[in-house]
């Protein structure tokens, strides 16, 4: 049952985190700072909610969609250019597309996750803190989750500064003192961490890389150079194409010799729709996520 995810301490302490952050900011510190009848209390409080309510969504989402399995039918196609490289005889393309553990084929970019015991569509890595996954069909929604904790912590963290500037000290107490210094501490550490993570995803997105396929591309330079070839992720096509994955024939010869390139539903990772992108349960874009356009496919 989904619902089982919730019971994690990961996923226990990131909720507690929120409502942690959620509740000194609102009921402390604006109140502190302006006051919730005021203008400006009012609005930071609308904007604040606004966004927290944006990232406990994402979370949600996060964690009960299923990230992507392989469908029982699929079958990889030998003759797909997208699975064969130059170097790569087309007669080990089935080899090194089975898992053993699953005892069954898998897409290109799906790996298997030992935590979830099963493989994962476009898998990015597992998620300690959702108790999930993030792959295909889920990433978007993990992607606006670090985006909204983002917008959210700096928010805090600015509303913290200024309280504390306003505030007269000398007649508070020790312990006040130690509660805004640790509070003004936690929201920027976690500023700087979620918007480090944030940075990490929107450089995977322009390139259209997971973590994993990162890591495995250092290796691929490194083999390359060391063989005086250069390298390139076979599937950063570019910035625009790699956010919404929207393929388009850039040659008539595309348009007469490979019309299937033009028609076939290609799997997108935020959608075609850039106002769709920060809606976590916006996914009708979502194809079946076994495959997905290459360099080879554009030239």
């Amino acid at each position: 049952m989904k619902l089982k995810k919730f019971l994690s301490i990961p996923v226990f302490s990131a909720f507690f985190m929120m409502g942690f952050v959620y509740y000194i900011t609102v009921f402390i510190f604006i109140e502190d700072w302006a006051g919730l009848q005021t203008s400006a209390g009012s609005l930071n409080n609308t904007i604040f909610t606004f966004v927290a309510s944006l990232c406990l969504l994402s979370f949600l989402v996060a964690v009960l969609t299923d990230p992507g399995c392989v469908p029982l039918s699929y079958i990889p196609d030998v003759e797909d250019t997208s699975f064969a490289s130059d170097q790569e005889p087309k007669k080990n393309v089935l080899q090194s597309k089975y898992c053993d553990k699953c005892a069954a084929y898998k897409p290109r970019r799906t790996h298997h996750c030992r935590v979830c015991k099963r493989c994962i569509l476009r898998m990015d890595h597992h998620c300690l803190w959702i108790n999930n996954c993030v792959g295909y069909r889920n990433y978007k929604a993990f992607f606006d989750l670090i985006l909204y904790a983002t917008i959210g912590s700096i928010h805090s963290t600015v509303i913290v500064i200024s309280c504390t500037r306003q505030k007269d000290w000398s007649n508070s107490g020790t312990p006040l003192k130690f509660f805004y210094l640790a509070c003004g501490v936690m929201t920027l550490a976690l500023s700087v961490t979620v918007g480090t993570l944030l940075g990490w995803h929107i450089y995977l997105i322009t390139h259209n890389m997971t973590t994993i396929e990162y890591y495995e591309g250092i290796r691929a330079a490194w083999l390359a150079k060391k063989s005086g070839l250069g390298y390139r992720h076979p599937f950063d096509l570019s910035v625009y194409k790699n956010i919404t994955l929207v393929l388009l024939p850039s040659s008539l010869f595309l348009r007469i010799f490979r019309p299937s390139l033009i028609y076939r539903p290609l799997n997108q990772v935020l959608g075609p729709n850039a106002l769709k992108w920060f809606c976590p349960i916006s996914t009708s874009h979502l194809k079946d996520g076994v495959s997905f356009p290459t360099l080879r496919d554009s030239s």
